[in-house]
């Protein structure tokens, strides 16, 4: 079969610990990185674009930087949607105030805004965890939008209280604002998407890796044998909210060109909660199948009743798309708790024994 590994033999520790230890596995992802950065490129249209690539991409780094914190340091979070909220209003304070700086500085920039709140939001975790961590980042949730509607300064005192995006450039096209072109805008966030999963893959597979995860499991035996709860969890809430602010400020100004207080409320909180639970928590492959399904779906919907020649109303399309997405949290909470990632590893495996059952 595909997944054959007759004749790969592992001489040393270093080959059995790779980050492919199966060389199929690292065919299939020079696969997908070939339709990410060529086929798809050149044969999606600007709806594919705005609608299903472009947004599949900043919500799966959203998800990864809550997963990072959720799945990876065990540490609850409902608060991701202000995180990317503070990214995406630094990096408009950073491009007005300094209106040549390139895109990419930017948003490295932006992204320590975020993270040095994470750590404010995330002193209470050495004192609380679980449900009552998870109601303190709620609270940091209603705290920051709260912030972006009443401080002006914040989108320079604009009369409607929103931020736009200018036009930005970078060697002399642009990549950011109403003239920047889909497929400018799409590369310029699998850029920025896949350098980020590569810094995740090898700080989730190193030292730090370690310490989150023996702190998930328990923290008191992780404590026991060395490890320094507070630097754990508090770098676990910075380097998530790192991320998270980042894809805030790719929300904003690589997809939706604007944006209001009320962009980053709760239910994109909890929109990104649902791409990690039907992932899978402790996944970095389980954020990018997660974020196809919910992203998706709502275009599925609104393609399927077309093709059997009746038409529904978009309100009774967005409750059908809402109970869909709660009936599959349901099914891989009680099925699969560790989603998407989860069935793909079980079929990858079935595929390495096959012919035999087990």
């Amino acid at each position: 079969m595909l997944y054959r590994t007759a004749g790969q033999f592992k001489t040393s520790y270093e080959a059995d610990f790779a980050l492919f230890p199966v060389r199929q596995d690292a065919l299939l992802l020079g696969v997908i990185l070939l339709f990410a950065w060529l086929i798809f490129p050149l044969t999606a249209s600007d709806f594919a674009f705005q609608t299903l690539l472009i947004p599949v991409l900043i919500y799966s780094l959203a998800s990864l930087g809550l997963n990072l914190l959720t799945g990876y340091a065990g540490q609850l979070s409902l608060g991701t949607a202000a995180f990317m909220g503070v990214g995406a209003y630094a990096c408009y304070k950073i491009t007005t105030i300094f209106p040549g700086i390139n895109l990419l500085v930017a948003l490295a920039l932006a992204g320590f805004f975020p993270a040095a709140i994470g750590i404010v939001f995330g002193l209470p975790s050495l004192r609380i965890k679980g449900f009552y961590l998870a109601i303190a980042t709620l609270a940091a949730q209603f705290f920051l939008v709260w912030l972006f509607e009443k401080w002006a300064w914040l989108y320079n005192y604009n009369t409607s209280g929103a931020i736009q995006v200018p036009n930005i450039r970078m060697f002399g096209v642009y990549v950011a604002g109403p003239q920047a072109a889909s497929i400018t805008q799409y590369y310029f966030v699998l850029f920025v998407v896949c350098l980020i999963t590569w810094f995740s893959i090898n700080i989730t597979r190193g030292r730090i890796g370690r310490i989150w995860k023996a702190v998930r499991d328990m923290d008191i035996a992780a404590e026991l044998v060395g490890i320094n709860l507070m630097r754990a969890k508090l770098s676990a809430f910075a380097i998530s909210s790192y991320v998270a602010g980042v894809s805030g400020a790719l929300f904003v100004f690589l997809w939706r060109g604007a944006a209001e207080p009320n962009l980053f409320d709760v239910q994109l909180s909890f929109r990104i909660l649902f791409i990690a639970i039907i992932g899978g928590l402790g996944s970095i492959l389980g954020n990018f199948l997660g974020a196809i399904l919910i992203v998706a779906l709502p275009v599925v919907l609104n393609w399927i009743p077309g093709l059997f020649g009746f038409s529904i109303e978009s309100a009774v399309l967005q409750h059908i798309n809402t109970m869909i997405i709660g009936a599959l949290i349901i099914f891989f909470l009680i099925v699969e708790p560790l989603g998407l990632a989860r069935l793909w590893g079980i079929a990858r495996e079935k595929l390495i024994l096959w012919p035999f059952p087990h």
